[in-house]
């Protein structure tokens, strides 16, 4: 009989924000699977327990994924936990889900702390529709590729950012959405000096030129505004043939009359394509 995998979410930065069945668990399972086994032991000390440690993160998952499924299929229990907030979220666990799924071992997924959740509910930002991007790609041409795309997105968007790289991050959401953007900065969840900023994408870019940004990040940023056509898709065909008349190509023209009349690009690419 194989065993389960749980996915024991940790605090973000309270460590009375733990919940009994969490520590139920951590306290049942055969062994844990952490992100920094360093980090993890002082949670361990906090709840007295004593448990076996295995590294899983993103640099040896590899490796590390396979061991642990072995063990899973073997009949053991594993809880899987990162240094904090929940496991396979924006996080190396996904691919040992994945594993754990393909191979038929049960997977148990506890609820707990989210810095993403728990910075939506305040941020004053609508919470009804939102769309988690998690941490920005590392590369500059992906980065603005993911921004080009998100430039219309309606719903709210959550990024995690890092204290060094935040100044440059705001600098490119304020060119991708503009400087009148709302955001809300929210810093140090749960821990002594949390801090919650309600600003304008132009007013967080200069305040954080003057002050030096500090703890991890968890930004809120409004969504684009609804677009009513106020262009027919006819309109939009003429002025699309007027800007292939002129040489422009046919893929060129479309993204552009999309983009400044509202219509939208698939429609009007296969409206432009089919004649």
């Amino acid at each position: 009989m194989t065993g389960t995998l749980y996915l024991v979410p940790t605090p973000i930065g309270n460590l009375g924000d733990i919940s009994r069945r969490c520590a139920e668990t951590l306290a049942a399972a055969d062994f844990i699977a952490a992100e920094d086994t360093r980090v993890s032991v002082k949670l361990l000390n906090h709840l007295e327990l004593k448990k076996p440690l295995v590294s899983y993160h993103e640099h040896n998952k590899k490796e590390s994924g396979p061991r642990i499924l072995e063990r899973l299929l073997a009949g053991e229990s594993c809880a899987l936990v990162t240094d904090a907030g929940c496991p396979a979220i924006s996080d190396p666990g996904e691919d040992l889900v994945r594993l754990c799924a393909q191979a038929g071992v049960p997977v148990c997924a506890l609820p707990g702390p989210c810095a993403a959740i728990t910075a939506l509910s305040v941020s004053a930002l609508p919470t009804g529709r939102f769309t988690f991007e998690g941490f920005l790609p590392a590369q500059k041409k992906e980065r603005r590729e993911r921004l080009e795309r998100l430039k219309t997105e309606e719903r709210t968007m959550l990024f995690y950012e890092a204290p060094h790289h935040l100044r440059g991050t705001l600098g490119e959401l304020l060119e991708a959405f503009g400087p009148d953007r709302a955001v809300s900065l929210c810093r140090e969840l749960t821990k002594l000096h949390e801090e919650v900023l309600r600003l304008t994408l132009e007013e967080a870019l200069r305040y954080y030129e003057a002050n030096e940004p500090r703890g991890e990040y968890v930004l809120v940023v409004a969504g684009a505004e609804p677009r009513t056509e106020t262009v027919s898709l006819e309109q939009a065909l003429a002025l699309v043939q007027r800007l292939t008349d002129s040489g422009l190509r046919t893929k060129d023209a479309v993204k552009q009359v999309a983009e400044e009349t509202g219509v939208s690009k698939n429609a009007l690419y296969a409206a432009a394509v089919t004649g």
